[in-house]
């Protein structure tokens, strides 16, 4: 009862989509999918909740490698990661300009280096470095004293569909 419960994932959907609710699987307390029917194809939404910067890397790697292993049974599909990446990926996008857009905000930090290697592992793309937003639209989390702001929420999308994402400042900020 007492016990202090750091993380969790969980859907919220409407009718609509519940209707075309395939399955769900809790993966574990950090990531959750769930496959939908459409006449087209089958999408797959993984909704993740990743480790914070001060974990050890053991921790870290146990999460993308149960990632990848996730997204690799859903390959098939078209796939939409989504969630606290706790991940700063930064506007310098050199070299990752497949992965990412140029505007991300502040600097890269370990965990959105290995945001990134994990897209650029699976051909996936941030979608919310894409477009140019006011920095307010970009920050998805705010420090308890209101002085820190980050962009540590992400989605991901394949590649290839980089062309059908719109601009869209509606983040909801925490």
């Amino acid at each position: 009862e007492d016990e202090t419960h750091r993380c969790g994932v969980a859907f919220f959907m409407s009718k609509a989509a519940e209707s075309a609710l395939m399955e769900w699987k809790l993966v574990n307390e950090r990531i959750i999918t769930a496959r939908f029917y459409s006449k087209l194809i089958k999408l797959t939404v993984i909704h993740v909740y990743a480790s914070t910067t001060d974990a050890k890397d053991e921790v870290k790697d146990t999460f993308y490698e149960q990632l990848q292993t996730v997204v690799e049974m859903h390959k098939d599909d078209m796939v939409i990661i989504a969630g606290d990446m706790n991940a700063k990926v930064g506007a310098n996008n050199k070299g990752n300009e497949r992965m990412m857009g140029k505007h991300g905000t502040g600097i890269i930090n370990n965990n959105g280096e290995r945001l990134v290697e994990f897209c650029g592992m699976n051909d996936l793309v941030i979608t919310g470095t894409i477009f140019p937003h006011k920095y307010i639209h970009k920050n998805t989390w705010t420090s308890p004293d209101k002085r820190t702001t980050n962009q540590i929420d992400h989605t991901l999308v394949k590649c290839k569909y980089r062309s059908s994402i719109k601009k869209h400042p509606g983040h909801e900020r925490r």
